[in-house]
């Protein structure tokens, strides 16, 4: 990994319906990250957060296709592709602090122009593999995987000029345990890698890590990790907007950051769906930068 890291934080929490995700960078922030990642030989640049315009999402749903705050939600995930971007460039690594998941929209719009052939690990309880059409929620939360697939609304999957961010068999899914119709249908069709709980429990995530990192190392060139903190169990991460019973242990989550930490292929990275309003004395923060100091190489010894 490179040691200059950029911190960029989204206080967006326009994606779903639930307030308190946009305190989700400070929370993270508040529990120690910048003092973590120096204390392992990291220079970090802490952006700040970009500015979210404020709607009120009872009125901003578009009729035509019961997506919900979709022209703010665009804009965002445009400014902060743009940012994350003029992050690659300058060498950096760019770490991306949500907000709900819909902002890997533009987390991968700014990363996969860098790339031939971008991998992506999505650490979900979900696919966020929805559109329009499949949603039973309008949230944009539920679709932003889809959006970089380059299927779903123009508005969204043309962020940054170009569509798709990424190619499904360059995809792997960790955790998956609450899949809608559709989203199934969709990684049958398209053929996507998911290790759901049932092979995690089966196979184990040592098994599951590697053969992940073997499987991305043969046919990309960079791998993003977009870790939603509802991919563990809610017992070790209550403070999300959609916990899903049954999920991925602490122990576990930080095995597979220690794993991708010693393949050296992670090349971005972001954490989203952190929300204090609904957490225990910031536990699930604390445990983001307990992972996040894992991805870049904390150890127990």
């Amino acid at each position: 990994m490179r040691k200059e890291v950029t911190i960029i934080g989204v206080p967006m929490d326009l994606g779903q319906t639930r307030r308190g995700v946009d305190m989700g960078p400070s929370a993270i922030r508040y529990a120690g990250l910048t003092d973590r990642l120096e204390g392992l030989g990291y220079s970090i640049d802490d952006l700040g957060d970009l500015k979210i315009d404020f709607v009120n999402k009872n009125e901003n749903i578009d009729t035509a296709t019961n997506l919900k705050n979709l022209q703010t939600v665009a804009d965002a995930n445009d400014l902060l592709g743009q940012q994350v971007d003029q992050v690659i460039s300058c060498k950096r690594f760019p770490l991306v602090l949500g907000g709900d998941h819909s902002i890997a929209i533009g987390t991968l719009a700014g990363v996969s122009k860098h790339y031939q052939n971008l991998g992506v690990i999505w650490y979900d309880a979900h696919g966020d593999l929805n559109t329009a059409d499949t949603s039973p929620s309008g949230n944009i939360h539920g679709m932003s995987l889809a959006v970089s697939l380059g299927l779903g609304h123009p508005v969204l999957t043309n962020i940054g000029g170009y569509a798709p961010k990424v190619k499904p068999q360059n995809v792997v899914i960790i955790g998956a345990r609450d899949l809608d119709p559709g989203e199934k249908k969709l990684i049958k069709e398209l053929g996507i890698k998911v290790y759901t709980m049932h092979e995690i429990d089966r196979l184990g995530m040592t098994t599951v890590m590697s053969e992940t990192i073997n499987y991305l190392k043969e046919r990309t060139d960079g791998v993003h990790l977009s870790l939603d903190l509802d991919g563990l169990d809610p017992n070790d991460a209550p403070g999300v907007g959609t916990p899903v019973a049954g999920g991925i242990s602490y122990r576990e989550s930080h095995l597979a950051m220690e794993m991708l930490s010693e393949a050296k292929i992670i090349t971005s990275a972001e954490f989203v769906e952190t929300n204090p309003v609904l957490d225990q004395s910031n536990k699930t923060a604390i445990a983001a930068v307990a992972l996040i100091s894992s991805l870049f190489g904390d150890t127990l010894i």
